[in-house]
């Protein structure tokens, strides 16, 4: 038996059992006629399908993190194959970029721009790990078993950052409920949760898995330590009742661990004389005679499981589409329906069916026609509820430089000199300026957040050099023996991955051919509305 009680146990017999007339159809299909089926019900109009020209930049910046660069961007919009939408995404999913791509998502999922502590700040041995991870196309249950197991050392099994970073139980447990299976516990932290199944001890049987971990500096390097988790063989959680009636010196009663809404954890007992031996420092602790950090990972990863693979597919498609089928999508409990329950099932089954093949996933929701409709004429809503139209979101940090670098043709300009620059030397972004002002476009509920400090920036940083380069975008539209046209059409298909509209062409020739500066015209693209966001 499944450790699963009351209203879960029937959602994973929904889940599992799952009858679709659908069910022969690639997923693709199964979304767009799910969503359809919405639109008409809510009696919503999508609006029509988006030009080659969004398409091309939307799934560029989607899959691998930058706009595409010109000349890719004539030959997709000129092209009359039929199928040159999935040869494109196939083109992209095989691209280097987007495994590198997808590790910075993936970092940001796991800590965020800013996390705490000096040490979590130096992990570029995590990010190459997530980077080999999807570079291997790992499976997605693995890669969460490597991150939640934490095995080894920060040098030969980095995943152990996310332990070491939250090594507080009931700081641990909660992100990795929100992260892993998509459910919010912390109100059940302090008392039961009044709307939700979980009580709070519930909370600390969760929790109860952690207790016995332990940070340990095994070795050196240099000026960064090396660290492994260590897992003790005893040690509880204690559990002293709701916050509002704790008691001064009461330590509470130990808490055994517990799956959530299932069976408490069935491990062998520790002897009744056994004394737990500190851990050494540098060296690496040995493995306890029972783990239950690792029976956690194994519980959290199972097929069977009804909030893993449910949680995945709501995260992947929020990333694509903007907002999740459920929403928030670390917020999936009984109070929060989603707005698509058929397609939820149909995706997590068929997730689990393809072996938590990510790369799969990612493939099917971009190539559905839901994802490739306009985002003009819409609502207008960045996220909308039906998935009426595309989402518009604000580039990244990182997405923003290496589109202004593809933009100005700056990393292609052989008036550098001899060296080719390095393609990652924005990875990570340091801690200057432009980290401050663009690193965290939204406000934690993923509403944009402008402000002054953007435009200062734009109209003061360096920007400037970038567009002004000898040899860069800005030069060839200055060029006076090119015809004007000619000039301006290169100048929106190298920024805009599209071509003007006849207004912006008179605009800019009578801009241009009255002594403007080419400099500025680029500029002006370069930090329009329209190149900041993802649409």
């Amino acid at each position: 038996m499944f450790p699963f009680r009351g209203p879960l146990r029937a959602l994973y017999a929904i889940t599992i059992c799952i009858s679709s007339a659908h069910a022969a159809d690639p997923i693709r299909n199964v979304i767009d006629a799910e969503v359809t089926t919405a639109l008409k019900r809510e009696k919503v109009t999508p609006t029509a399908p988006a030009t080659d020209a969004e398409f091309l930049r939307r799934v560029s910046l989607d899959l691998i993190g930058v706009i595409p660069a010109i000349d890719e961007t004539i030959t997709f919009i000129d092209s009359k194959e039929p199928a040159k939408r999935d040869q494109l995404v196939t083109k992209l999913l095989a691209d280097p970029r987007y495994t590198r791509h997808q590790a910075d998502v993936w970092d940001m999922v796991l800590f965020g721009r800013h996390p705490p502590g000096s040490e979590t700040q130096k992990r570029e041995g995590f990010q190459t790990w997530l980077r080999t991870q999807f570079e291997k196309n790992t499976p997605y249950d693995q890669l969460a078993r490597d991150v939640l197991k934490a095995d080894g050392t920060s040098t030969d099994s980095t995943a152990i950052y996310f332990a070491q970073y939250r090594n507080a139980p009931e700081d641990a447990i909660e992100a990795i409920t929100q992260t892993f299976l998509g459910v919010q516990l912390q109100c059940a932290r302090c008392h039961d949760h009044p709307y939700e199944a979980w009580k709070q001890l519930d909370f600390y049987g969760m929790a109860a898995f952690l207790a016995r971990l332990e940070v340990v500096t095994v070795a050196q390097k240099g000026n960064q330590p090396i660290f492994a988790i260590g897992e003790k063989n005893s040690g509880d959680v204690r559990f002293t009742g709701p916050a509002k009636d704790a008691k001064p010196g009461d330590k509470g009663q130990p808490v055994k661990p517990k799956f959530l809404l299932g069976s408490e954890l069935t491990e062998p007992p520790v002897p009744k004389d056994y004394k737990e031996v500190k851990f050494a420092e540098k060296q690496v602790p040995p493995k306890p005679k029972f783990s239950r950090k690792d029976a956690l990972a194994d519980w959290v990863t199972k097929p069977e499981n009804p909030f893993f693979a449910r949680a995945i597919v709501n995260r992947i498609w929020a990333q694509y589409m903007g907002r999740g089928l459920v929403h928030p999508i670390d917020n999936m409990s009984e109070s929060n329906k989603p707005s698509h329950p058929a397609l939820l099932d149909a995706l997590a089954k068929e997730l689990i069916a393809h072996k938590f093949d990510l790369k799969w996933l990612t493939r099917e929701i971009v190539s559905s026609q839901i994802y490739q409709l306009s985002s003009h004429g819409g609502s207008g809503e960045a996220k909308p509820q039906w998935f009426q139209h595309a989402r518009s979101r604000p580039l990244s940090a990182e997405e923003i430089v290496e589109s202004w670098q593809v933009a100005t043709g700056f990393l292609a300009n052989e008036s550098l000199g001899s060296k080719k620059p390095d393609n990652d030397r924005f990875r990570p972004i340091g801690t200057g300026y432009f980290l401050q002002f663009f690193g965290s476009p939204n406000n934690g509920t993923g509403d944009f957040q402008g402000g002054i400090r953007e435009h200062l920036y734009l109209n003061n940083g360096p920007l400037g050099n970038m567009i002004g380069a000898k040899g860069s975008l800005a030069e060839i539209v200055g060029n006076s023996k090119t015809p004007v046209g000619d000039r301006i059409d290169r100048l929106f298909l190298a920024v805009l991955s599209r071509k003007p509209s006849k207004e912006e062409t008179k605009k800019f020739t009578d801009y241009l051919s009255s002594g403007g500066s080419s400099v500025e015209a680029v500029w002006v693209l370069m930090t329009c509305s329209e190149f900041r966001f993802n649409h």
